[in-house]
């Protein structure tokens, strides 16, 4: 049955969404469906559509007590909402409903993993959030939550372990189709670690081991841990907080880290062999995987950076605050994690503009390459091997007033994703750089801009740059820039994810 908590929320949703017009909206990231959203959950594909979850508080753009936000797609791409599925309407999650996954069941039902959250008071006077993991059980709409609930909790965690902070479950199936889950958790002296749990059937679970201790390297607690094979390694992602920057990794704070090793799935022993960010611009946090029909690692993440939550103050206009990242398909080349736009985003593409070795020196503009909605390819190279050039750019969302732009030195092997001239008045992150090594200054960028956004793919998925842009959409204009004579070749779409378009 239904909770009044949970209907209240499936009214108010349908109601406020109403009064967001579509053009409001980005055209093809998902956006909350009324008020505020961040992190994915339950990444899943169900029935043979592509589910994605979210946290979600329906009643204002601010963080709130949490909900599960619910869309269903055909390609990655397209969403349609669907009625919020989650809310906090019981004793163990009354204070919130967070992170989690989704699996489905050997009866065919959908089984959905999450943090329930309960705010307890301290000797200390201060409120501390207990956590445990919890279930609910449905058929890809309705949910209804396990009546054991919570099936983990702080009776189950090793010695040392926060109870305080344990959360975001991700699980799987494994081969002999027994389920295993990994949980983000903090050891009691603030380094996080990520906790392995094991079970014969999804509903009663067992701690297995410490699958990996952070030892207060990178940052402090990890959050939404996520583990899977990839090209023949190991693959573990987590977003940790507080993270101090390494050379150019890690600057954002609360960011995202991927490690790369082997895995003994006798011993459950994971070997890191590499360490990198997951992107390298402003805006991502939280992502979740999933493995698809066709056998596609792919990626999504909260398109959002926890310090630059108030950068755009939402008006009435709106109603809404969150989006997720372009779908992303995911490789290990040469040791490194690369990372795609999903190759749906092509069925997207209209009226292609092409232009092939463009000289250019100073500021130019290209007869028909402009828009918020754009899919563009572009390739430079120095046109004098020999002396090079100093600097190129890349402006967009671009009038006489704003622009967002990406710059590259080649000397110092730097791109830079800069957004101080956006339209913000908050003095918060704008600026964000990433090495990139090049052959003489050639680079290759993919950007793809949506109305609210853009990433910038760097070198066939090398490197990602994400940020969130807020200019007023009349803002279209796109500009190139060289210091030192750069030889060009650009193709540029645009993106228009309309009923016609066809599903994969």
């Amino acid at each position: 049955m239904n909770s009044q908590t949970l209907r209240d929320a499936r009214k108010y949703e349908e109601t406020a969404e109403k009064l967001i017009r579509d053009e409001g909206r980005p055209e093809f990231h998902l956006s909350t469906r009324v008020g505020w959203m961040n992190d994915p959950n339950g990444f899943s594909f169900y029935n043979g559509e592509y589910h994605l979850f979210y946290q979600y508080h329906p009643y204002d753009c601010h963080w709130g007590p949490m909900h599960w936000g619910h869309a269903v797609s055909g390609d990655l791409l397209r969403w349609r909402y669907l009625p919020v599925a989650l809310a906090p309407d019981e004793p163990y999650d009354k204070d919130g409903c967070f992170s989690g996954s989704a699996v489905t069941l050997p009866d065919g039902r959908q089984l959905l993993m999450y943090t329930g959250v309960i705010q307890e008071p301290q000797q200390n006077g201060e409120v501390c959030e207990v956590q445990a993991q919890c279930l609910a059980i449905g058929d890809g709409v309705d949910y209804e939550k396990y009546e054991d609930n919570p099936v983990l909790d702080e009776h189950d965690l090793p010695e040392g372990a926060s109870r305080f902070d344990f959360r975001d479950p991700k699980l799987w199936q494994t081969k002999d189709g027994t389920y295993r889950c990994v949980v983000g958790n903090c050891r009691t002296d603030g380094s996080g670690q990520i906790l392995l749990f094991e079970s014969e059937d999804a509903f009663h679970w067992r701690f297995k081991k410490v699958l990996l201790a952070n030892n207060n390297r990178y940052g402090k607690m990890w959050e939404c841990p996520d583990c899977f094979p990839l090209d023949g390694k190991q693959v573990i992602l987590t977003s940790p907080q507080d993270m101090l920057p390494q050379g150019f990794e890690y600057h954002n704070g609360n960011g995202t880290l991927c490690l790369i090793g082997s895995y003994d799935e006798e011993t459950d022993i994971f070997t890191e062999e590499a360490n990198q960010s997951v992107d390298y611009g402003i805006d991502f946090y939280a992502p979740q995987t999933l493995l698809t029909p066709d056998g596609r690692r792919v990626m999504i993440g909260w398109m959002q950076n926890w310090d630059t939550c108030n950068m755009h103050r939402q008006t009435d206009e709106h109603k809404w605050f969150g989006q997720m990242s372009v779908p992303r398909e995911l490789s290990i080349r040469d040791g490194r994690l690369y990372q795609q736009p999903v190759r749906e985003l092509e069925q997207l593409r209209r009226n292609e503009v092409r232009y092939d070795n463009v000289i250019v020196d100073g500021t130019i503009q290209l007869e028909g390459v402009k828009g918020r909605k754009v899919d563009m390819e572009v390739e430079v190279a120095p046109e004098d091997e020999q002396s090079g050039y100093r600097r190129f750019a890349v402006r967009f969302a671009q009038n006489e007033d704003y622009q967002t732009s990406i710059s590259y030195r080649p000397y110092e092997e730097v791109l830079k994703i800069d957004r101080k001239f956006s339209g913000s008045r908050r003095a918060i992150i704008h600026q964000r750089r990433s090495k990139v090594p090049s052959e003489n200054g050639r680079i290759r960028l993919r950007l793809i801009l949506d109305r609210f956004s853009v990433e910038v793919f760097v070198n066939d998925g090398r490197q990602v740059m994400t940020a969130t842009i807020y200019t007023e959409q009349a803002a279209d204009g796109i500009s190139f820039f060289a210091d030192g004579r750069v030889r060009m070749n650009v193709v540029k779409y645009e993106l228009v994810a309309d009923s016609a378009t066809p599903l994969c």
